[in-house]
């Protein structure tokens, strides 16, 4: 089991593309709207905003690898870039995803490690994250790796309102 993590690049954006819209389709397709899933994909996903934020120098992204295989990818987000106003000692771990064919091997955790390593690089205090509500394998994942929940904030899925728990832990 070889598991390997790149910082994505430009050139990396057709990739980061496919992986976003499979792994949230995968992730949320059962629980919503093919309308309101499809409004989120074209806006959320779509090349241009991508290549927004991917170029955002407050923004990072990261590519997992099993077996050689992209299999996941994380977003983190410090300063302004930080979709929440959390304060200049907290990074955003804005999107973590694992495609399911790639889930159970540790590679949530993987990517979790690299937010918090990506953090401590930064001189962050502390590490956030938004999750929907109803994503009780993400809750318990979470609280698993020492995140409580801080508060909530609203999600908009198409033209649906969702809750998203604030889950918040403090590093060393």
């Amino acid at each position: 089991m070889a598991i390997e993590i790149n910082k994505c690049r430009n050139e990396d954006l057709v990739v980061l593309q496919k992986i976003s819209c499979e792994t949230f389709t995968e992730t949320f397709k059962d629980q919503n709207s093919p309308e309101n899933m499809n409004a989120y994909l074209e806006r959320a996903f779509n090349f241009k905003q991508l290549e927004k934020e991917l170029s955002q120098i407050s923004s990072q992204f990261f590519f997992v690898y099993f077996n050689n295989k992209v299999a996941g990818y994380l977003k983190v987000n410090i300063n302004d870039a930080q979709s929440e106003e959390m304060g200049e000692e907290s990074l955003e771990v804005e999107r973590i995803y694992i495609k399911e064919q790639f889930q159970k091997h540790g590679l949530g955790k993987y990517l979790l490690n690299k937010a918090i390593e990506t953090a401590r690089e930064c001189k962050k205090k502390k590490i956030w994250l938004g999750v929907w509500e109803k994503n009780e394998n993400a809750i318990a994942f979470y609280k698993k790796m020492g995140f409580v929940q801080t508060g909530a904030h609203s999600f908009y899925m198409g033209d649906e309102e969702q809750i998203d728990f604030i889950m918040t832990k403090t590093i060393i």
